[in-house]
């Protein structure tokens, strides 16, 4: 994506199953650290604006501290947090080598020296990004089992609803932000449970120690959890972990967001992605599982291991496609695999944009991330010159010579690195047109590779969201090579709708789809369904979201994808520009094709797999027409 589209977060959570006695004399003292560190680095990608990492201790003495928590929003977070984290562990090394060798002196001396750690990697989509809106945040009690730990990557629509609940029930939250208030409602039902248990307990007379025994060994997790996340609309995978060491990672009935896991004797681990868990435990792909929708993975202090369903699971799970696209790291298998299929799948459009002259055409990528789904449109390329080449040999085989031959054979795709992003340029100019100048210098170009006014130039993104990057800078750039035409290709269909489950795209008029719409009604003497469209979002204000219509699809239903894209295509095009220009994009059946278990497409049908999307998508367009920036949830 040549532009940054943020969207939350990361999660790594880790458990040792063993006695640290016995890392220490397999691995050495910071090996569980230093998993932790890897897990997070290779999922830097989900989270650059903080992190934040916590250590639970077990079988620790009263008055000694079992939680501990390090957080960072520096422009190097994760670096700065294990720094923290390393800090006490080579200090005590330096002053007192010999007892450090002492795992059991280190666990006492060192924070972050224990058996269970969560760590979170943070793009902020909701409030500032200060070190307390950070997480791992928690929720402090005398009792070990009170304690709650809690990170997590998700966005929920439906906070108010939740508030207001609440405050119903006597409470007084002193903050609104969803992951406090998930937090107090996690901890709620935590409470209840421990209540509970410890009336039962009592009652059969056992001292207060051996009850506290009692119920760190008997809490219901996945009970907490389905009473807690029972009326949670969105998107999340929520990690948790209690002060006495239970700890679980819990996925939406929907799945948007992604979570796998392994375990063995050793560890228990989950993470946001993959790959990084195969990389870091050097684990094939077979022994890393997907947590389910509606599933916990739960990690009993005792280190029994299970997965529980906690919430009633979509008969349409709906497993959100631009991680597949876009966000999450293309070392995926899968996900590599799935790329590749959707640059495959565009090129019909391209080559029907260029004419079907592959003979005088370049094909590329920007940015990147793009470089998967370059792969696959350049298979495809090649698969269409050899059916050229064979045709044209079955053509003239009676009259066949060397020199015709040499001729056919000659026809292939010919692939050039053309832009790279070579640094990230600030902008001190406050005045647009210089500014505009100094973006269309973020990227450097491969000069000498493209024949001035011969050669049309293929780029291939993952996605074009907004399209302030492509008119402002890297339409301006290429055409400085002469190319006869440009062909932006989308890998992605058009963006049209906000989302609403953790990625930052929340504002219609953002949309450079939803523009181009907006402009070919207001052309075509269609201005009325504008008006339309906005007197029936705003009669539908205030009523409960599952009542709720998305009447947005309205403002797109007049026009093909070829009209829209069309109309996108002048508006992108930069004045005094000599090149032709031509954006095409992927389809909805070539996406759900290229990602057959992916079928989150809300982004670009509208088609939200939770009540609350159409919540957010009806706000979004009430702001838009109302001239209001502001989020819509």
């Amino acid at each position: 994506m040549s532009e940054q589209i943020k969207h939350e977060c990361g999660i790594a959570l880790l458990r040792l199953l063993k006695p640290l006695e016995y890392y220490q004399q397999k691995y050495g003292n910071a090996w569980a650290l230093n998993r932790m560190y890897l897990l997070m680095e290779k999922q830097h990608n989900r989270g650059q604006d903080g992190a934040g990492l916590a250590n639970i201790k077990f079988d620790t003495n009263p008055g000694e501290q079992y939680i501990n928590i390090t957080k960072s929003n520096s422009n190097k977070p994760i670096q700065d947090v294990f720094a923290e984290a390393f800090r006490d562990m080579r200090l005590l090394q330096k002053e007192e080598p010999e007892k450090s060798s002492q795992i059991s002196w280190l666990k006492k001396n060192a924070r972050f020296t224990g058996e269970l750690f969560l760590g979170h990697l943070r793009y902020g989509t909701f409030g500032k990004n200060e070190l307390e809106n950070l997480h791992p945040f928690l929720r402090e009690n005398n009792w070990k089992t009170r304690n709650l730990v809690l990170a997590g990557n998700f966005n929920l629509t439906n906070i108010d609803e939740m508030l207001s609940k609440l405050i119903t029930l006597g409470q007084h939250p002193v903050k609104v932000s969803d992951t406090a208030i998930v937090l107090e409602k996690i901890g709620k039902f935590l409470d209840r449970e421990v209540e509970r248990l410890f009336k039962y307990y009592k009652l059969q007379g056992l001292p207060n120690i051996e009850i506290s025994e009692r119920i760190a060994e008997d809490l219901n997790i996945a009970s907490i959890l389905t009473s807690a996340a029972k009326r949670w609309d969105g998107g999340y995978v929520m990690a948790g972990a209690m002060g006495h060491g239970d700890a679980f990672v819990l996925r939406d009935e929907n799945g948007i967001r992604p979570c796998f896991y392994y375990v063995d004797e050793e560890i228990a681990v989950v993470a946001s992605e993959r790959p990084v868990i195969m990389t870091t435990f050097n684990v094939p792909l077979t022994e890393v599982k997907e947590l389910e929708p509606g599933h916990a993975i739960i990690i009993k202090r005792n280190g029994k291991v299970t997965v529980e369903c906690c919430k009633t699971p979509s008969e349409k799970p709906s497993k959100c496609s631009f991680e597949r696209i876009y966000f999450s790291r293309g070392t995926d298998a899968d996900i590599y695999r799935e790329r590749k299929e959707l640059g495959k799948l565009i090129c019909p459009r391209v080559l029907k944009a260029i004419d079907y002259d592959i003979r005088n055409t370049i094909i590329s990528y920007i940015p990147n991330t793009a470089s998967v789904a370059f792969q696959g449109m350049a298979e495809a390329f090649t698969d269409y010159a050899n059916n050229r080449k064979i045709d044209e040999i079955l053509a003239n085989k009676e009259n066949l010579t060397r020199e015709k031959l040499e001729e056919i054979f000659s026809l292939h795709p010919r692939r050039e690195y053309i832009a790279v992003k070579d640094v990230k340029l600030r902008t001190f100019i406050t005045q647009d047109s210089e500014r505009d100048d100094m973006v269309a210098h973020v990227y450097d170009v491969t000069y000498g590779q493209i024949r001035e006014y011969v050669d049309n130039l293929v780029v291939i993104d993952d996605s074009i969201v907004r399209g302030t990057t492509l008119k402002q800078s890297i339409v301006r750039i290429l055409d400085r090579l002469g190319p006869k035409k440009i062909v932006v290709a989308s890998s992605a269909p058009q963006i049209r709708y906000p989302d609403c489950y953790g990625i930052d795209m929340s504002r219609l008029g953002d949309f450079i789809a939803f523009n181009a719409a907006i402009a070919l009604l207001k052309e075509s003497g269609r201005e009325y369904v504008i008006e339309d469209v906005y007197r029936k979002s705003k009669a539908q204000e205030g009523k409960p979201k599952e009542e709720i219509v998305n009447y947005v699809k309205e403002i797109y239903a007049p026009f093909s994808d070829e009209e829209i894209s069309k109309k996108i295509t002048e508006i992108l095009t930069p004045e005094g520009i000599n090149a032709k220009i031509e954006i095409v994009y992927n389809t909805i059946e070539s996406l759900h094709k290229a990602c057959p278990d992916h079928t989150g497409d809300w982004y670009f049908t509208g088609n939200y797999p939770t009540p609350g999307g159409n919540k957010v998508v009806n706000q979004a367009f009430i702001n838009y027409y109302e001239g209001n920036n502001k989020r819509a949830y």
